[in-house]
């Protein structure tokens, strides 16, 4: 039986001033009427029943994603005390489904990323599936469409199946986000993927590889598993969860694991990562302008401009390639081209104690 895993647990801190603590990135109205997390759930529901569907996230998530989903069972969201990275929150998730379901295939899957060809993804699941049965480690890759640096890659090797006209190829190896030269290559090479971060596989089987690769951590999720679905739960999972070393499910995991296939899709992808990376999916005028909220413009061009829940007028004049977030609490102006940084900005915010801001 398949079982989906969205991994709900991240902040999206690059998006604020808008994600918050509070307010993570998967609970927002990024693209249409429909939250992330809302848009994460619909396109796999055909595909699997709300009681298949679990969530992994930080305790005070739970309501607002909860509410937001009602048709998924509260009792299939697993809470992490505190975050430790994706390989733990993984692990803690197959435990559970180990639990529930020792022959289950998982399909871990992403709260705030953005897929504009549903259909096409979830034949791609659906065939990542059955590769999955057959013992291989699967992950999704996206084509590359651009020689980009923010993602990590994953290089194809020989064919191992094809499955309704998807094609599998072993994974040769991952590498993390490259420099300009190295990124141009491997795009130029078309033996490259972009690493999405979706992964489907048999729970022993990702648990074998936790029990091979990371021992000290399966050893305490050997402690917490026990006590799932009893009294003792919380109590166990609160003492053990601050010792979990953090870590990566790509370097904890992936790099090292045996038998990996990727397969390759083009699926109209985002991980909607900074600002920037919400522009292309977003509808701009004839100036090049994307506003959501009241603006005026004079000789404004190439320019966000979001104004959530302010009632604010926002006015310019001679603006060209610029970001502007204005929330409640927060107003936030830079260039596009350097909105990564605003993931600087929010640990400067961190470092200062200026929590009323985060």
């Amino acid at each position: 039986m398949t079982y989906a895993l969205i991994m709900a647990g991240g902040i999206g801190s690059r998006l604020w001033p808008l994600s918050r603590l509070l307010q993570p990135k998967q609970s927002l109205k990024l693209v249409g009427e429909r939250t992330m997390m809302q848009h994460a759930v619909d396109r796999i529901i055909d595909l699997t029943p709300p009681e298949q569907v679990y969530v992994v996230t930080r305790a005070e998530h739970v309501d607002i994603l909860s509410g937001q989903v009602p048709d998924l069972p509260r009792t299939n969201f697993i809470v992490e005390p505190e975050g430790r990275g994706t390989a733990p929150a993984i692990g803690l998730a197959a435990i559970h489904l180990r639990r529930q379901d020792p022959t289950a295939v998982m399909a871990v899957l992403t709260a705030d990323h953005f897929i504009a060809d549903t259909e096409q993804f979830r034949q791609a699941l659906a065939a990542a599936v059955q590769v999955a049965s057959q013992e291989h480690l699967v992950t999704l890759g996206i084509s590359p469409t651009s020689p980009s640096t923010g993602f990590g890659y994953i290089e194809q090797g020989e064919l191992l199946a094809v499955v309704d006209g998807f094609e599998a190829f072993r994974a040769v190896r991952f590498t993390e986000k490259p420099d300009l030269e190295t990124a141009n290559w491997m795009v130029d090479s078309g033996n490259f993927s972009w690493n999405s971060g979706m992964f489907i596989w048999q729970v022993d089987r990702i648990l074998g590889e936790f029990e091979r690769q990371m021992p000290e951590f399966y050893a305490q999720l050997k402690e917490i598993e026990p006590t799932i679905g009893t009294a003792d739960y919380e109590q166990v999972l609160d003492r053990v969860w601050p010792e979990v070393a953090k870590q990566t499910i790509d370097y904890g995991i992936m790099e090292d694991a045996g038998d990996v296939a990727v397969i390759p899709v083009d699926i109209g992808w985002s991980d909607v990562g900074s600002w920037g990376s919400l522009l292309p999916l977003l509808n701009a005028d004839e100036q090049g302008n994307i506003v959501l909220g009241k603006h005026l413009g004079i000789d404004t061009r190439d320019t966000l401009i979001m104004a959530e829940g302010t009632g604010r007028l926002i006015a310019t004049i001679g603006l060209d390639g610029m970001i502007i977030i204005d929330t409640k609490d927060a107003l936030l102006i830079c260039p596009r081209g350097r909105e990564q940084e605003v993931r600087d900005l929010v640990k400067h915010l961190e470092t200062v104690g200026t929590d009323r801001w985060l």
